[in-house]
């Protein structure tokens, strides 16, 4: 039984999900409840999880967890999101965090998190904790993460290591360089394609910690 009343077998509650995430939606049960009650490996946990924050950077709309109805979110640097529905139902104000889809707990406004335990930005952790990526083509370059925020826009994106160190943003349709995370036009001049950037290393780090400025941002 669903906190929406409903009833499914935990294969079918799997497969509905995993329909909603190839769409680039977020199953609006709650990340909790998806756990809980669906059937997941290890691999397919970290798989949906990766996804999910993926799919959270596109996302300008979610589900209230009081009453389902879509909320937009007008205020970017504020993860408290008042629902009009539940306020007029319950008689009270009534806001969710954005990030963890719980009611909102602690002051406002705040970018970062709300003080429900487990509360905490999923991409932003990807960011921090992903593996590093093995370039088949590109020499002498290692150690460089295998998903960055897109310096122009913060979208989450994902090298698969075959061919150049460049990538094309599938949001705002910049082409950058995932080593150095400068625009195509700024890092070719000084390099190529398939070999280290010129840009001091120094530099690179600092432009990573730009890139999650920028995705914070949105």
């Amino acid at each position: 039984r669903l906190s929406c009343g409903h009833h499914a077998t935990p294969s079918s509650l799997t497969d509905w999900c995993s329909r909603q995430l190839k769409e680039g939606r977020g199953p609006n049960l709650g990340r909790q409840i998806f756990r809980i009650k669906a059937l997941l490996t290890p691999e397919e946990k970290e798989h949906f999880e990766k996804t999910l924050a993926f799919n959270a950077t596109k996302i300008t709309y979610c589900s209230c967890p009081g009453c389902n109805t879509s909320v937009a979110r007008r205020q970017l640097s504020n993860l408290s999101v008042n629902c009009s529905v539940c306020t007029k139902r319950t008689g009270r104000v009534f806001e969710f965090c954005w990030q963890c889809l719980k009611e909102w707990k602690g002051s406002r406004p705040r970018a970062d998190r709300c003080d429900n335990a487990g509360c905490c930005n999923e991409a932003l952790k990807l960011l921090q904790t992903c593996s590093v990526v093995k370039f088949e083509n590109v020499k002498d370059i290692s150690n460089c993460p295998s998903i960055r925020a897109c310096p122009t826009c913060g979208a989450l994106l994902e090298h698969s290591g075959k061919k150049c160190k460049n990538i094309t943003c599938a949001r705002c349709n910049v082409e950058f360089c995932f080593v150095c995370l400068q625009l195509t036009s700024i890092c070719l001049p000084t390099s190529n394609f398939h070999s280290p950037c010129a840009i001091p290393q120094k530099c690179i780090k600092r432009n990573k910690n730009m890139a999650k400025k920028s995705y914070e941002k949105r």
